[in-house]
């Protein structure tokens, strides 16, 4: 398999070379082109993790989409022939590939960062605490864990940094970290009268060593933008 990311930082797509046996999973709605035979298939979004039956596949992908803010679906491309295929994200941003083994720690990324998977990489729901509800970023957090690559985009270009000690991170900018890193999302200072007025939100604080993936770009101060701007 050959992958070539094209386009960064500002409007990224992966573009992905398939031989024979080769597949990649990807979100649903990711695909801009492919080579006319190479085969695709959807499945519910519901991961692995000892789950047989059709009603808790459905149950799973159900939880992921309207709690979770995953796609229902995932497209899988490749099999026994191979071809091309290009993917990319729904916002303008950038892409990311990590290589994850079994001894590597899981990666946690952020709602709607999952791009693309190939090889063995099982995805499962994470608690990310009440406080990212109110932060905009959601309930939950989506864990990543196994032997293979993870491709995740962001919002904006993506910065890498690495975590000893402590970092905080207004929550709007994250994109994926270590779970290694212990975090908690709080206000950033300056009580309620700092979080309603200074326009910062909540941040995460990170504690331990790990790599943090930040994005340029805040999608909440996007919408927050382009919002009043709407016909009523």
């Amino acid at each position: 398999m050959q992958v070539q990311i094209d386009h960064q930082p500002s409007f990224a797509w992966l573009k992905v070379q398939l031989d024979p046996g080769e597949v990649i999973q990807a979100e649903a709605g990711a695909m801009v082109t492919m080579t006319p035979g190479l085969p695709m298939s959807t499945r519910l979004n519901s991961g692995r993790g000892g789950i047989v039956r059709k009603f808790m596949a459905f149950f799973v992908a159900l939880v992921r989409k309207f709690i979770g803010g995953e796609t229902f679906f995932v497209n899988r491309f490749g099999g026994q022939s191979g071809g091309e295929v290009v993917l990319a994200p729904a916002l303008s941003g950038d892409i990311s590939q990590i290589t994850m083994t079994p001894a590597t720690p899981p990666i946690i990324i952020q709602t709607g960062a999952y791009l693309a998977s190939t090889g063995d990489i099982d995805t499962k729901l994470r608690w990310g605490g009440l406080r990212g509800l109110f932060g905009g970023e959601g309930l939950f957090f989506l864990e990543c864990s196994g032997n293979g690559e993870l491709f995740i985009n962001s919002y904006g270009g993506i910065i890498k940094v690495q975590c000893n000690g402590s970092y905080i991170v207004d929550t709007g900018h994250i994109v994926a970290f270590d779970a290694d890193l212990n975090f908690k999302i709080k206000t950033p200072g300056g009580g309620m009268l700092g979080f309603l007025g200074s326009g910062e939100g909540l941040v995460m604080e990170f504690r331990g060593q790990g790599t943090i993936y930040m994005q340029s770009r805040n999608v909440s101060a996007l919408v927050g933008w382009v919002s009043p701007m709407l016909p009523m």
